[in-house]
């Protein structure tokens, strides 16, 4: 009775939350006496996890499971928790594992609780931490169910290293075609640039960049900084940035280890999406500006002097430390 760690894979490989999801089941099944079992798809190395607890990896290639199906991918994984006699289920907390979680819920009478930000405090029965009210508390979550799911929020529990053998088996999921109703004509992804789900550093501007002419010293910082762009929801609504970079309570959620805020006031549901980055600086010339209170370091002035000095500063610590 393995510990069940669903790990996403992207363009053949791990995904960054793959890893983390991979080390809390580790820890799970090491509270619970057992192993972990990982389900990849489409993956070219699915033994890679061993370096993460990762005892057997199930090796899906299926060219119909390339694109994100929620149907059939709740469909798949509840087979294998079937076939593994799996009680606990660690996913992620991204946009697709939510998706499929409710579905997956469904097939297995499972309980389900997602944002979960450190490991079990218990598991007979599993109990759980999470975040609640967007981020501004946490809740102590006992899961009564027969079969636990637990989605791990970004950046919470981390990435640990802890190498263990690992056998990798070829599975062939048993997947109904009415599974398939729709059809993915066409997927356009962003290649090159760190994403905001996956990014350790998110730079982000709002109104106070005046317009989308302005935007290349965020892409310059981001740059240096290896890190994502975002925006804030009224520079996507207004055309300047594109939707899939909107960040907050509408938007994207962000969890990521540094937020630079630039020339964003604060608005309430802009803080309550980004309130699990760990540390957020702030850059705006309003030194009244909601965001303020919330920041961890904060930067009254004009961003058009500012974030150029920021980046001179930066390229020059890095060619210092090359």
């Amino acid at each position: 009775m393995s510990v069940l760690a669903y790990t996403e894979s992207e363009n053949g490989k791990f995904r960054k939350n793959a890893r983390e999801v991979a080390s809390y089941a580790s820890e799970v099944a090491r509270q619970m006496g057992t192993s972990v079992t990982a389900i990849t798809v489409n993956n070219n190395n699915p033994g890679e996890l061993a370096a993460y607890g990762v005892s057997k990896s199930l090796d899906i290639q299926d060219p119909k499971l390339k694109v994100f199906n929620a149907r059939a991918y709740a469909a798949m994984i509840a087979e294998i928790a079937g076939k593994e006699g799996a009680k606990v289920i660690v996913i992620s907390s991204g946009a697709d594992a939510k998706f499929l979680a409710g579905l997956l819920a469904g097939r297995l009478n499972a309980g389900y609780v997602p944002n979960v930000v450190a490991a079990p405090q218990g598991t007979d029965p599993v109990v759980v931490k999470r975040t609640v009210f967007s981020n501004k508390g946490f809740a102590h979550t006992r899961i009564l169910a027969d079969t636990a799911i637990i989605g791990v929020s970004n950046n919470a529990f981390g990435k640990v290293e802890n190498p263990v053998e690992n056998t990798v088996e070829s599975y062939t999921p048993t997947l109904d075609e009415g599974l398939f109703g729709t059809e993915s004509v066409e997927v356009d992804k962003v290649v090159g640039k760190a994403t905001i789900a996956d990014a350790d550093i998110v730079v982000s501007g709002g109104r106070g960049l005046k317009g989308p002419e302005n935007w290349g010293m965020i892409e310059e910082l981001a740059e240096v900084l290896g890190a994502a762009t975002a925006c804030s929801k009224p520079v996507s609504d207004m055309g300047w940035r594109p939707h899939s970079e909107h960040v907050g309570q509408t938007g994207k959620p962000v969890a990521s280890n540094l937020y630079i805020a630039i020339g964003i006031s604060g608005a309430i549901q802009h803080l309550a999406g980004v309130n699990a980055a760990k540390v957020k600086v702030v850059i705006n010339i309003d030194p009244d500006a909601p965001f303020f209170k919330a920041a961890d370091y904060g930067i009254v002035g004009d961003a058009f002097e500012v974030v150029p000095k920021l980046i001179e500063k930066l390229k020059e610590f890095k060619t210092q430390t090359a």
